[in-house]
């Protein structure tokens, strides 16, 4: 049985991150913190886990050694603590953006402050186990991806691997969960019920993931808020350098991910599922990918979905933990969502 402490656990992606591994059969969760509700039983944040465990909140401060540390902090902070975070644990997935990009250069402009510790960059893995699965299942450290960049670079890989992309105009339509659960002017109930929001026509810090995973490739990227509480879709208007047919776009697809256990290829002759829906996919690790070739021109309509909590974080950090242990992929992720829901 593997130990593991969640820093951080009190947010969305902890509880969420908290809820899988509690049911995990390969771990022991041995700690969580919280540093508001330090002192307090797990429930009064998450009260789902209600009966589902006594643990109670307890400072950073009061870490123990465990063999993987879960870091869900925000932004900014895994990196000033990350050493004392290295001596209590042998390996660590990190959450947060800290350690995702290899360029310190990408990171201060999208981040707008110098990186504090560019000598470990090279050190953590980007976990998408899509893209560097070997590498994560040598990996002592991993950087999970941002979620906007996960469903983006899910959608375009394919394409992007045969230099098939001249441009891509990526929308993507987001859930209040991506937001946190701080509240805010914008989180408040009048200003954010019924609302269609552009939050980041330019300039997205998860472009820079993009950047990194699907070098030479010009993506114009931004992101809406819209009424839903889980979930991404991401529409990609892909410009394509070569005039192919769509029956040649089902087989780079299937080709590349016919073996994925968590993408699915979702396009339908008839009925009203026949693209990939966030809603279907709630509290799920899929990634669902569907596409349409316009005819008379160069472009291609990819879409993709996925639950930003999940697949989009918790989801995609217990992936990675299933790799790094060598255990089967799909360990604790195999809810296949509800419907109608």
């Amino acid at each position: 049985m593997t130990s593991v402490s969640i820093v951080g656990g009190s947010g969305y992606t902890g509880g969420e991150l908290l809820r899988l591994l509690l049911f995990h059969p390969h771990c022991s969760v041995k700690q969580v913190t919280s540093e508001r509700f330090a002192g307090k039983f797990v429930q009064n944040a998450h009260p789902n886990l209600r009966k589902a465990t006594r643990l109670k909140f307890c400072a950073i401060s009061e870490l123990e050694p465990c063999d993987v540390l879960f870091l869900c902090l925000p932004h900014g902070q895994s990196m000033g603590r990350i050493d004392d975070f290295r001596g209590l644990a042998a390996k660590i997935i990190d959450l947060s953006a800290d350690f995702r990009l290899k360029d310190t250069a990408l990171y201060a402009e999208y981040y707008g402050r110098e990186h504090e510790r560019s000598d470990l960059l090279d050190t953590f893995v980007y976990g998408l186990p899509e893209r560097h699965r070997d590498a994560i299942g040598r990996a002592d450290f991993v950087a999970c991806p941002g979620c906007n960049a996960t469903a983006t670079i899910l959608a375009l890989s394919p394409l992007q691997r045969r230099g098939l992309i001249e441009s891509a105009v990526v929308e993507v339509k987001a859930g209040s969960s991506e937001g946190g659960n701080a509240s805010s002017d914008a989180s408040h109930h009048p200003e954010r019920s019924g609302a269609v929001r552009s939050y980041k026509p330019t300039g997205h810090r998860h472009v820079a993931e993009m950047k990194q995973e699907l070098p030479e490739t010009t993506i114009y990227f931004s992101a809406t808020s819209i009424e839903m509480v889980r979930g991404i879709l991401a529409t990609c208007h892909v410009f394509l350098s070569s005039d192919i047919a769509e029956k040649d776009v089902w087989k780079i697809y299937r080709e590349d991910y016919a073996d994925e256990p968590f993408i699915r290829i979702v396009k339908e002759r008839s009925g009203i599922h026949r693209y990939p829906e966030p809603k279907l996919l709630a509290g799920t690790n899929y990634c669902d990918i569907g596409f349409e070739r316009e005819s008379n021109s160069n472009r291609l309509v990819v879409i993709s979905a996925i639950d930003n909590l999940m697949k989009g974080a918790a989801g995609q950090a217990v992936q990675n933990f299933n790799l790094m242990l060598g255990l089967g992929e799909t360990t604790g992720l195999e809810f296949p969502g509800l419907h109608p829901i």
